[in-house]
């Protein structure tokens, strides 16, 4: 009866949307009008076919990574380059962790480098910026739920600092609701956040969206960008009121503890694929040198 109870309460709150710095070691709300994720969806599994992982610069400054003597390629066929060297050495450690078989599931930084790089459905800035914020107003953290008494207090302690501090880090009012249209998030701030978003390439905001999604919230993904909040705290708070559940219901086996690392590893591969899109310097020292 709990097992039965507690599905059923996890898809319920997932449909209704309620609810350290990222490193390679981390790598291991429904909204109506935007579709969980827009990046390639990789296939499963298949045997591996290579011994070796190296990177190599190539004109133009960019970087390719070769399978023994093979240049990696996109599913349309492109070459895989990516713009530097610190995205290059996290991909090929994705590649090179690989053992008898090649789980692609397992592999967000390069599944992300394939979507920025084929660009399945061909968008551009602006329609990735309007998407992501689309997310503004069904932000997971904006809707609060009026009982039981102890989620309310928990939502106001966990989730108001976080707004607290976007207002001020973005001088924009947000707000919050337990009104099931939500809150009534202001034109002046959407412009704010628009002209925040304009400062990220294409690449980064590809990357940005996947942490968004992952999240269900804006407010947590530009926390956890801006280093205010880690992966495991961005975790948490997006999961929130299931975990409230969990404390009080008990969980599924092992499910919780699989999804809630499966989250880790999603929402941390994007935050390190938007940093690595900003990155500029090359690293001197390659991790993957014998």
């Amino acid at each position: 009866m709990l097992c039965i109870y507690y599905r059923f309460h996890s898809a319920c709150s997932r449909a209704l949307g309620s609810s350290g710095w990222p490193s390679l070691t981390h790598l291991v709300r429904l909204s109506p009008k935007i579709l969980p994720t827009r990046a390639y969806t990789p296939p499963e599994e298949r045997k591996k076919f290579y011994e070796g992982v190296s990177i190599s610069q190539c004109e133009g400054g960019a970087f390719e990574i070769n399978l023994d003597r093979r240049k990696l390629r996109t599913p349309q066929g492109r070459l895989f380059t990516v713009p530097n060297e610190a995205m290059a050495i996290a991909v090929s450690t994705e590649w090179d962790s690989q053992q008898d078989t090649i789980k692609f599931y397992t592999m967000h930084l390069t599944t992300l480098c394939n979507t920025a790089l084929d660009n399945p459905t061909n968008r551009n800035k602006e329609q990735l910026i309007r998407a992501a914020l689309k997310f503004l107003d069904t932000d997971t953290i904006c809707y609060r739920v009026e009982e039981p008494p102890k989620l309310v207090e928990l939502q106001r302690n966990e989730w108001d600092p976080v707004i607290d501090w976007a207002e001020k880090r973005y001088q924009v009012e947000i707000g919050s609701s337990s009104s099931l249209m939500g809150p009534k998030i202001p034109v002046e701030t959407k412009n704010t956040f628009h002209q925040h978003l304009d400062s990220y390439s294409l690449w980064a905001l590809i990357g940005l969206e996947f942490v968004i999604t992952q999240l269900k919230s804006l407010i947590l993904a530009l926390g956890l960008i801006d280093r205010h909040l880690t992966v495991e705290k961005a975790v948490l708070l997006s999961r929130l009121e299931e975990e409230y559940q969990i404390q009080r219901w008990g969980s599924v086996e092992w499910a919780h503890d699989y999804e809630q690392q499966e989250l880790r590893a999603r929402t941390a591969a994007g935050a390190l694929f938007v940093h690595s899109c900003c990155e500029s310097h090359t690293v001197r020292h390659k991790v993957l040198q014998d």
